[in-house]
């Protein structure tokens, strides 16, 4: 446990810190700016200039606001983050609570968070703030229902809710421990869920929902600047108002790391062992050239820059328009992903692909065509 707290306490704070530069930094370049350049090379120190920053600032307490309650509602939203990390194999006997129902405690304790966002709004006694912690708590719950359903899928398959569990049964055994070098290399690569028509839709309902759950951008309606100023976020200042911000990029981790763990093969790599080293030898299994870890946080790291990509690129969503996507798109095309996992368990994969891959085109095809738009007629133009 010692080992697997390592991650924890000393990688997630750089990884942390990095994602922010790095966050500033692309965002910048795609909206044709430098971004921080100031602090240190390439602007690398900005990070540790922000936090700086926020700690010596004044932290305000509007007069008529519930002073237990504004304190109590940002621990509420960043503990539930911090606890599930637990629950996530970042390599192998790294793992910090190896339970038995790790992904039902993930879900469970991850939307505790939802009470800490809507006591930010409700309790600071401000009209923009209470409007943003009810979008908040509409869309978080909404978005929860396809992001469990998400992970089903491999749930099922894998038979089993451990989150090292799962993981294993996405490598090949027989051939991670072959002699050949091409076959141990592949052996942790071809047997990811992602692989599979029902595992790469799985991925992408559980990255989308995710996205939502962690108020990214485009469902970034909670904190509207254009609309509502901050949201829930609006009369917060200082060490609070940072808490908020570190929830949100560790429940990105978070929920990036499920995903890498349900349908990116979680640790697995190509499996390369040193070549004096035989298959069956005591301890080849952790042996390797890249260890697991190294992986993990390679995957995730391309993770949260797909997340920053989509965030430079797409705009925000109306509400209407992100409840719609969600009841009408999102949480019928999960609940077909399921049945579909189940046909392609039981039929051979001559079947199983060509059937899998026409149904999710039709699901996807029909559910389309039912959220988009209806055209509208032509405009006429009349003068008096």
């Amino acid at each position: 446990m010692l080992i697997a707290i390592v991650p924890l306490v000393v990688v997630f704070p750089a990884i942390f810190a990095l994602t922010t530069w790095l966050e500033r930094k692309g965002l910048a370049r795609l909206q044709g700016r430098i971004g921080p350049n100031r602090a240190g090379p390439l602007g690398l120190l900005q990070p540790l200039a922000d936090g700086l920053k926020m700690l010596t600032k004044e932290a305000i307490l509007p007069r008529a606001a519930d002073p237990f309650l504004m304190r109590l509602a940002p621990v509420l939203v960043l503990l539930p983050a911090l606890v599930v990390l637990a629950l996530i194999p970042f390599g192998r006997n790294m793992i910090v609570a190896p339970v038995d129902t790790a992904v039902v405690l993930f879900f469970a304790i991850g939307g505790l968070g939802t009470l800490g966002v809507f006591l930010a709004g409700w309790s600071t006694r401000n009209k923009f703030a209470l409007l943003g912690g009810m979008r908040s708590l509409a869309q978080m719950v909404s978005y929860e229902l396809p992001l469990v359903l998400a992970a089903v899928p491999a749930v099922m398959l894998a038979g089993s809710l451990a989150t090292t569990r799962i993981v294993e049964s996405q490598q090949i055994a027989e051939w991670m421990h072959s002699d050949s070098v091409w076959r141990q290399a592949l052996g942790g690569v071809l047997g990811w869920n992602v692989w599979t028509p029902w595992g790469f839709c799985g991925f992408f309902l559980l990255f989308i929902a995710s996205l939502a759950e962690c108020n990214r951008a485009p469902f970034d309606l909670p904190e509207a600047d254009s609309e509502i100023v901050a949201g829930h976020l609006t009369e917060y200042s200082g060490f609070k108002y940072a808490l908020f911000f570190m929830a949100e990029y560790i429940n990105a981790f978070a929920l990036s790391g499920l995903a890498i763990t349900l349908f990116l093969g979680g640790w697995s790599g190509p499996n390369i062992r040193p070549w004096w080293m035989a298959a069956d030898a005591p301890g080849a299994a952790e042996a390797l050239l890249i260890p697991g870890f190294v992986w993990f946080f390679l995957k995730l790291l391309l993770m949260i820059a797909l997340m920053i990509w989509i965030r430079g690129s797409m705009p925000r969503l109306r509400s209407d328009q992100l409840m719609s996507f969600c009841w009408k798109f999102l949480l019928p095309l999960s609940l077909c992903n399921i049945i579909v996992a189940g046909f392609y368990h039981f039929m051979p994969w001559y079947l199983g692909w060509p059937i899998s891959l026409l149904a999710l085109g039709l699901a996807y095809e029909g559910l389309g065509r039912f959220v988009s738009p209806a055209k509208m007629d032509a405009r006429e133009y009349r003068y008096a």
